[in-house]
């Protein structure tokens, strides 16, 4: 089959804050899956966990400040201006709308997160709408999360699940792949208890990012 133009993709969550290991894992996608862009999206109000502790416009800010200087990153407010609960399916329903029925779109899901992907809203329409590429720490083998899928998804993903990355650019959407990624052991959470104790979170995130944070007052 012929390639299509450069995958597109879409990596969301709360980014509260935004910090290098969340970059780290979108720069490998981007560069693994050959993107010509990837969109990161804070979320407004996430559907499966409680509202976050700051404002959208703040973690939307931030950001944006981390994703200074990269032209492969692009941040998307989408999610910040809708109304209401935000869901996956919403967001790539318009991006498909957006980018044309032949556009390979490719969401980013860390492994954790895909064991509930079958919880997601309609989440067999988001294999219709893109592809998924399943992040992981490099050397786990599939084998050790892929036990904990419920069964109804563990039958999606041996149908869907292909080793070569190239498949992205080959179809629009449908496809699984496993990407073993640095995943760095920082988090959101050590962030905000770091701030809040008036440790210095320097060096787990940009400092842009950290500015902002003091600039704010945030997580204190």
């Amino acid at each position: 089959m012929p390639s299509l133009s450069q995958p597109v993709g879409v990596f969301g969550g709360t980014f509260n804050p935004i910090h290098y290991g969340h970059l780290r894992i979108a720069q490998e996608l981007a560069d693994a899956a050959r993107l010509e862009r990837l969109h990161l999206i804070p979320t407004g109000e996430p559907p499966h966990r409680d509202s976050p502790s700051v404002e959208s416009r703040h973690r939307l800010a931030m950001a944006r400040l981390a994703a200074q200087g990269n032209a492969a990153f692009l941040v998307d407010d989408r999610e910040v201006a809708r109304d209401g609960l935000c869901y996956t399916v919403d967001t790539l329903t318009e991006l498909r709308a957006e980018y044309g029925p032949e556009r390979p779109l490719v969401l980013l899901v860390g492994a954790d997160a895909f064991i509930g992907f079958a919880s997601w809203r309609r989440w067999r329409e988001l294999f219709e709408l893109a592809h998924v590429a399943v992040a992981h720490r490099p050397g786990v083998l599939t084998s050790a999360w892929q036990d904990a899928l419920p069964p109804v998804l563990l039958a999606e993903f041996e149908r869907r699940l292909t080793p070569d990355r190239s498949a992205f650019g080959e179809a629009p959407a449908g496809a699984i792949v496993t990407l073993g990624v640095t995943q760095l052991d920082i988090s959101s959470t050590t962030i905000r208890r770091y701030v809040a104790q008036r440790k210095s979170p320097r060096y787990l995130l940009p400092d842009a990012v950290v500015d902002y944070i003091e600039q704010h007052q945030l997580y204190l």
